[in-house]
């Protein structure tokens, strides 16, 4: 599959979920026995760990057909990283795709800033050179900088996908994820 016809096969997914016209294909036994000798997702979903916001219902997608690393924020950490690096380098997948949601609860932390303990504080850092970027602390501004902000890391801090975009094997886009009617906007970089 081609990255165009990839895209295409997102966007009609999401269409049908805010529709509420989800094809709910590939969720059955026959799928899961074809997908114990290996998987071939077409696209790659950097996400946020955030209950609201499932991939697979989000692109109306089956199994095997995402491969989605979830962390709260959707930041660019060397688990979602490394994560991404193995869908590109062993299962040619064409598209990766770094979703920011409306009502991100990590961007919010991270607008609020303080110390909140070293593990959150050290996610947050991710999330920090968006808040920067962004003069008011918009909220909604923050997310979908932090989505492209994401997005560029993850070419300039991993060989593999870097190659990979120059190459034309991958491409990657950042979008925005309408948690009240469900649509997905992809984002100018």
């Amino acid at each position: 599959m081609e990255i165009k016809e990839v895209i295409q096969r997102l966007k009609e997914g999401n269409a049908r979920f805010v529709a509420d016209k989800v094809d709910n294909k590939l969720v059955h036994s026959i799928r899961r026995d074809e997908l114990t000798s290996g998987q071939a997702p077409y696209a790659i979903i950097l996400g946020c760990a955030d209950s609201r916001v499932v991939p697979e219902l989000i692109f109306d997608t089956g199994l095997g057909e995402l491969f989605t690393v979830r962390v709260a924020g959707n930041i660019a950490n060397p688990a979602s990283i490394a994560s991404i690096e193995y869908a590109v380098a062993h299962l040619n997948t064409k598209v990766i795709v770094v979703l920011g949601h409306e009502a991100c609860g990590a961007v919010a932390a991270a607008i609020d800033g303080g110390d909140t303990g070293y593990n959150l504080n050290l996610l947050l850092a991710h999330i920090t050179p968006a808040k920067e970027q962004v003069k008011d602390n918009d909220m909604t501004s923050v997310i979908r900088k932090n989505a492209e902000h994401t997005a560029s890391e993850l070419e300039s801090r991993s060989q593999i996908i870097s190659e990979a975009v120059k190459s034309g094997q991958i491409k990657i886009f950042s979008a925005y994820y309408h948690l009240s009617s469900g649509e997905v906007e992809y984002l100018e970089s």
